[in-house]
């Protein structure tokens, strides 16, 4: 399979934007056919077919952000040798076809680096910067686009659409704060361009800092040949790479749900949900993980009916009851149905292009009509690239990562492994640290990671953070626990969104904060603070000292660590 990639654009120019794209997998494109449109600080620019070709696939899309030399298109094997045939006989030197001819040829190249890191999502690219930072010669191996799954399909796009979901649910609720609104509804098409626009956004600008810290990224298949060499792979293109120390960001991959009909016509990934075209009536999500909550109250705040099925006996089984129930409560609100206990055992095509999901419930047989299907059970590990028997990788006692020490070190002292790919929590600012701990360790600095008091958050209405460790997890410890509701508090009132609480744990033998938990407004904003206090040993008399500005949000933290030390002062 050949490729067209970015060879050129107006003025100096190394990257920009693509506003439009013409043609379509399938398509046959003549000789002067408009490709796409992009557009860059020095001005706009058509990319034309030097010849006649089929589109197999377009590999970018509107809103992207793109720099020369990327892949634009995939076409037929040798397609640009078939030409049109010229009056002269030949082609003009110089001409588009010359220009793609020369374009597609084979290119080889090796490089030396001291650091090769497989993988450009927020570990790889991550540790990039910091190994730039610190003078090394780098090499950054990433075969789709710059910030990975994070950045591209999870992290980003998702709390864009969250922020969305947000607005409409606001000006909905606007005549309650005095705000007369008509009419108002939803432009999927304008929610997914906002989410692109951003993306892309983000995406640019990891390009630049990359730029900037003079490392250089590798476009294509990164395979691990043997502890210092990397082979990497791009249509024709074929880079071979040599480096002291490598790291493998390979990342994870959505997990598939192994039941009859789970590949039918309506099933979608967290990936496809983010790119819908036109809103479903109604959604079937299975799995009421993060992944899945996320998605109902996003989807749910649309207008869509929501149904969560969840195999085990709750939601988010892995926070506090009593936090499950605030969202249970938010949920029936907003009108999503949750169902727990359920498996799913089969998907079927019903009428009216419409998919029907089979639950067994206990004993009970149920069925479930819906336009989509969303499947969100949970992320595997994406070895892809990575020969770990070949190379002689020891992998975790699960089999499903890769076995690191606390410097992220693997059994072969100069190959690191960070992120999805360790399994250690697959969480992006996780992966970002560890990228950080890899790299100063490979520079001679012992920093080891500590995955003891990671603050973890879910972008549901309302949000839950937490860090340290939960209430059921201290079971049996001598501990302290003091609640706060949002509902004594003055700003979360005055924004309208009063659902929630903040509640902090103390061990009484040490005096020292071990957990906290915030499900409410901006609790991935305010989790923070207590995650600060907790890393570093101090008590709630810490946070009682300081003084918490009002009227805000935080001063429920503060009122929480009262309630630890004799009681709060706005709430009884």
């Amino acid at each position: 399979m050949g490729v067209i990639k970015l060879e050129k654009l107006t003025g100096h120019s190394d990257s920009g934007k693509i506003t439009r794209i013409y043609v379509n997998p399938g398509d046959t494109v003549k000789k002067g056919d408009k490709l796409l449109d992009i557009e860059s600080k020095k001005g706009s620019v058509s990319t034309t077919a030097g010849f006649q070709c089929e589109i197999k696939d377009v590999l970018v899309e509107v809103g992207a952000s793109i720099s020369i030399g990327e892949p634009l298109f995939k076409i037929p094997a040798g397609a640009e040798k078939v030409k049109e045939k010229k009056k002269a006989g030949k082609a003009k030197t110089g001409s588009a076809s010359s220009y793609f001819g020369n374009m597609l040829k084979p290119k080889k190249e090796k490089i030396e680096a001291d650091i090769a890191i497989i993988g450009g999502g927020p570990g790889g690219y991550v540790a990039a910067l910091q190994a730039g930072l610190l003078g090394k010669k780098v090499v950054l191996i990433e075969k789709n686009k710059l910030g990975g799954t994070c950045l591209n399909e999870g992290c980003i796009p998702t709390k864009t659409l969250v922020r969305s979901a947000e607005v409409f649910h606001l000006v909905r609720e606007a005549e309650k704060m005095g705000i007369g609104v008509e009419n108002a509804a939803v432009d999927l098409k304008g929610v997914m361009k906002r989410k692109n626009e951003i993306v892309g956004q983000l995406v640019s600008g990891i390009d630049f800092l990359l730029k900037k810290r003079n490392v250089k990224v590798v476009k294509g298949m990164g395979d691990l040949i043997d502890k210092n060499i990397v082979m990497v792979k791009e249509g024709l293109n074929e880079t071979t790479i040599h480096a002291e120390n490598i790291i493998i960001a390979t990342g994870g991959k959505v997990s598939q749900l192994n039941i009859p009909g789970s590949n039918s016509k309506n099933i979608i990934t967290s990936k496809e949900a983010l790119e819908l075209k036109e809103m479903p009536g109604k959604m079937i999500i299975i799995g009421g993980g993060i992944i899945g909550m996320e998605f109902a109250f996003i989807y749910a705040s649309f207008g869509v009916q929501v149904t969560v099925v969840e195999y085990a006996d709750s939601i988010l089984n892995t926070i506090d009851e009593d936090v499950v129930e605030v969202i249970l409560q938010s949920a029936k609100e907003k009108g999503i149905r949750v169902i727990s206990n359920g498996a799913v055992t089969e998907i079927l095509d019903g009428e009216d292009n419409e998919s029907i999901v089979k639950v067994k419930i206990g004993e009970e047989k149920r069925y479930f009509s819906a336009d989509k299907v969303l499947i969100a059970v949970g992320r595997d590990t994406c070895f892809e690239g990575i020969d770990h028997e070949k190379v002689g990788l020891v992998l975790n006692e699960y089999g499903n990562g890769i076995e690191v020490n606390e410097f992220m070190q693997t059994n072969i002292p100069n190959i690191y492994a960070i992120g999805d790919v360790t399994r250690k929590m697959l969480l992006a600012h996780v992966a970002s640290h560890q990228g950080v701990v890899a790299v100063k360790h490979i520079a001679g600095e012992e920093e080891a990671m500590n995955y003891s008091v990671v603050p973890n958050v879910v972008f549901t209405m309302p949000e839950i953070a937490t860090a340290g460790y939960s209430e059921s997890e201290l079971e049996g410890r001598n501990i302290k626990v003091s609640k706060f509701p949002f509902e004594a508090n003055g700003k979360a009132l005055a924004l309208g969104d009063s659902m929630g609480f903040v509640k902090l744990i103390e061990d009484i033998d040490e005096k020292k904060l071990v957990g906290a938990v915030i499900v409410g407004p901006h609790a991935s904003d305010m989790i923070t603070e207590a995650a600060l206090c907790i890393r570093n040993g101090l008590g709630s008399r810490e946070i009682i000292k300081t003084i918490h500005a009002h009227p805000t949000t935080a001063e429920a933290i503060h009122e929480a660590a009262l309630g630890l030390n004799g009681g709060a002062l706005h709430f009884e």
